[in-house]
């Protein structure tokens, strides 16, 4: 399997050489501002203390506080916390966005975990990590594995620890505690549109068109949904 952050310097190499950019700047670029490591200690519902590894990776945050998800996976790694917040940096830049590149995650397999045992790792985990987050600092947003709730869970205990309500630590809140409307649809519809433009710049029509969707959750679901409404047959799905 390739390393995603050498994928992630590699395309950054490229780049900085057609843009011709300084070599103190390529030097700045290339590597994250700061990257912090956690164990994360979480008492299972047996009774069993298990600790697991957290990550967040702050890539750049000349332009804005630092943006990007939370993934809970268990092959989460920091080279790939690490790509991705490089990347967030770009999107970000290139959208002409007031925000810097960030990305975190935990290794772990939500999928054989129980509610609760999710809520206290997202606690616990939060608790890590207080300091280099906030409005002004780093804001997460729910990825691979997490949700509206898990936002919640975050900003209930960055709430706490600050002893105020500060509800702009986290985005993809539910609506009930200061979400945006159309959110949760936002990636699968950022899919659509830019296929859409992508036919249309081919100058393709989209008739008779079929699609297969690779990853199945938040973003595909919506994704299949929209791309179905205008006319492409969904011909397979994967998770």
């Amino acid at each position: 399997m390739e390393n995603p952050w050498k994928i992630a310097q590699q395309q950054f190499d490229r780049s900085a050489e057609i843009l011709g950019l300084e070599e103190w700047l390529k030097l700045k670029l290339r590597e994250p501002r700061r990257v912090i490591i956690v164990s994360v200690p979480v008492k299972m519902d047996d009774g069993t203390l298990k600790v697991f590894t957290g990550y967040r990776s702050q890539h750049n945050t000349a332009r804005g506080p630092a943006k990007g998800g939370i993934r809970y996976h268990q092959d989460v790694t920091l080279d790939e916390v690490k790509a991705l917040s490089m990347w967030m940096t770009w999107k970000c830049a290139v959208l002409n966005l007031p925000y810097g590149g960030g990305k975190g995650g935990i290794r772990c397999n939500p999928k054989t975990m129980s509610t609760g045992e999710i809520e206290r790792l997202t606690r616990r985990y939060t608790s890590e990590i207080f300091d280099i987050i906030g409005p002004d600092k780093d804001i997460p947003a729910p990825d691979v594995n997490t949700d509206g709730q898990v936002m919640a869970w975050i900003m209930d205990t960055y709430s706490v620890l600050s002893g105020r309500n500060v509800p702009g630590v986290v985005t993809g809140k539910p609506l009930d505690l200061g979400g945006s409307e159309g959110r949760d649809a936002a990636t699968g519809r950022g899919v659509y549109y830019t296929l859409l433009n992508y036919f249309r710049h081919k100058k393709q029509s989209i008739n008779g068109k079929t699609v297969i969707i690779q990853g199945f959750g938040n973003a595909g679901r919506y994704a299949a949904m929209l791309l179905e409404n205008i006319g492409l047959k969904i011909v397979g799905v994967s998770d």
